[in-house]
């Protein structure tokens, strides 16, 4: 009994949470307001913007009340329940994998800045217009075992995008701009051996790109959550009897 009342609740929880972001996605669609828009109608569209972002917060904060809510009822259910506490604990392992949760451990920082520019090349970015460069650097910080990764404080996730536009990077669909600092949890000097060996990303960014890029170990730091909205249009798990069809 003491199974089915703890999962029911927690259950409810999750279905309550999903509600939230449902309506977190419908608030930032409202904020899309795109295009060039005549300068009479400027002070209109800052009052409706700063208005769906006091709507968003309000729901962000409501978002993370419930998460509370919910991870006080996980752990009491835990403690009752062997069950339960199993798959709290399956639970929590992976939403650090799908990166919704705030992460710390030890690891490496690297900050990288533009070279300096003399008066004419002011407004061009180096790195900007090399973005790959940043995508190489956390395919090397995963080769290397990282466990989390972030860039100006946005998570790196299974859903990040890291693409140009305009004079900016977005990152899940944040418009971003140097300095990057980098930021990922993992053994410490494997991740920077990875990542300096001679002929690696660092040392193309510096020799190449005459990048200024700087590197330092850290004992610990935090990693804040993934805080899109992750929405499956097309894949849904595959149930048992059709996974039975599918495998010979």
């Amino acid at each position: 009994m003491k199974k089915s009342s703890g999962i029911l609740v927690i259950g409810l929880l999750a279905l309550f949470i999903g509600l939230i972001l449902a309506i977190q996605i419908r608030t930032n669609a409202g904020s899309d307001q795109g295009g060039l828009v005549p300068i009479g109608k400027l002070k209109g569209y800052e009052a409706q913007l700063k208005q769906v972002q006091d709507e968003k917060a309000e729901v962000v904060q409501e978002l993370l009340d419930l998460e509370k809510r919910l991870a006080d009822i996980e752990k009491e259910k835990a403690q009752e329940d062997t069950f339960v506490n199993g798959l709290v604990s399956d639970l929590e392992k992976y939403r650090m994998w799908a990166g919704v949760l705030d992460v710390q451990g030890p690891g490496i920082l690297v900050t990288i800045k533009d070279p300096v520019m003399d008066q004419y090349q002011e407004d061009y970015s180096v790195i900007t217009n090399n973005f790959d460069l940043l995508l190489g650097l956390v395919n090397r910080l995963k080769e290397a075992g990282a466990e989390a990764i972030s860039i100006n404080e946005q998570r790196i996730s299974a859903n990040t995008e890291i693409s140009l536009a305009g004079s900016n990077i977005n990152i899940n669909g944040t418009a971003t701009a140097p300095p990057y600092i980098v930021k990922a949890i993992g053994n410490p000097q494997t991740l920077e051996g990875a990542i300096t060996l001679r002929g690696g990303i660092v040392y193309t960014m510096k020799m190449k790109y005459n990048l200024v890029v700087d590197t330092e170990t850290k004992e610990n730091m935090v990693i804040g959550r993934y805080t899109g909205v992750v929405a499956f249009r097309y894949a849904k798990p595959v149930d048992a009897e059709t996974q039975a069809v599918v495998q010979p």
